[in-house]
């Protein structure tokens, strides 16, 4: 018991929590997708536009997908584009989605976070600049990274309807 509540308040450092990171990222994608807040807010459930809008995180084990182990891809809830897929997914133990690595190199941008006294490395849709969550150097091979991700900033698709 002592581990998992470890892992929570881990977590919540290590995955989340309200971040205000590098503003001046600008998704690098040709199919850029920009709306104005209202846009965003017509778009996205609240919880959704508060992380994916305002880098907001969800509490561990409470959010989409942390548990899901079905085969498909996840996508960005905010604009659609395919991120993450299940075969690179794993159980890292701290209650979000973890993988090992993006679908490919130009599906997640990296910004600077320097949030809560600690530089990190945030990620976003690098179509939207939705946050995302997290990446660390704790994952395992073969990347050695995780992938720390917001269920709620993402969209399941199972590979039989793909």
């Amino acid at each position: 018991m002592k581990r998992v509540w470890l892992w929570m308040v881990l977590g919540l450092v290590g995955c989340g929590a309200a971040s205000h990171a590098d503003e001046r990222f600008v998704p690098s994608r040709p199919d850029v997708v920009q709306k104005n807040d209202a846009q965003w807010l017509a778009l996205l459930t609240p919880e959704e536009y508060r992380i994916l809008r305002q880098k907001g995180t969800e509490r561990a084990f409470t959010g989409k997908y942390w548990n899901l182990k079905d085969a498909g891809t996840y996508h960005c809830a905010a604009c659609g584009l395919e991120l993450f897929s299940s075969e690179h997914k794993f159980r890292s133990g701290t209650g979000w989605p973890s993988y090992t690595q993006p679908l490919a190199a130009d599906r997640v941008g990296e910004a600077v976070d320097g949030a809560l006294g600690m530089r990190r490395t945030e990620i976003l849709c690098n179509r939207c600049g939705g946050h995302l969550g997290h990446i660390f150097p704790d994952g395992p091979p073969p990347t050695g990274l995780r992938y720390c991700v917001n269920g709620n900033a993402l969209d399941f698709h199972p590979a039989d309807t793909e």
